[in-house]
């Protein structure tokens, strides 16, 4: 199963512009070497920087982006991932270039991963 943040504050799953807005932004950074491993070799860009990005994606994530999104290394994804929040600045730069709403966000505080 994979999980999201809980839809009465923002449903992620039905977004999942952060996962494909850059393939700058899937980057490595805080990850141990046990963390690192853990992550699928075959998602691992080609250098080791970050997640592969691929056909304009993370290819972590499953499904339609702006319909029903899901991440396939949901429990074991990079730090980058773990902080972007619901309403968070990544996030709005994320959904603005998608052309997706900015309205009914929360307040980044408001949810802890």
């Amino acid at each position: 199963m994979l999980e999201t943040s809980p839809p009465e504050i923002f449903d992620c799953q039905s977004c999942g512009a952060c996962c494909a807005y850059s393939a700058d932004w899937p980057r490595f950074s805080l990850e141990s070497d046990e963390e690192l491993a853990a992550i699928p070799e075959a998602m691992v860009a080609r250098d080791e920087s970050g997640m592969k990005f691929e056909n304009g994606r993370c290819c972590a994530l499953t499904g339609e982006v702006g319909k029903h999104v899901g991440c396939s290394v949901y429990m074991v994804r990079p730090h980058v991932c773990r902080t972007c929040m619901p309403g968070d600045e990544e996030c709005k730069i994320a959904r603005a270039e998608f052309g997706f709403s900015l309205n009914g966000l929360p307040e980044p505080d408001v949810y802890f991963k």
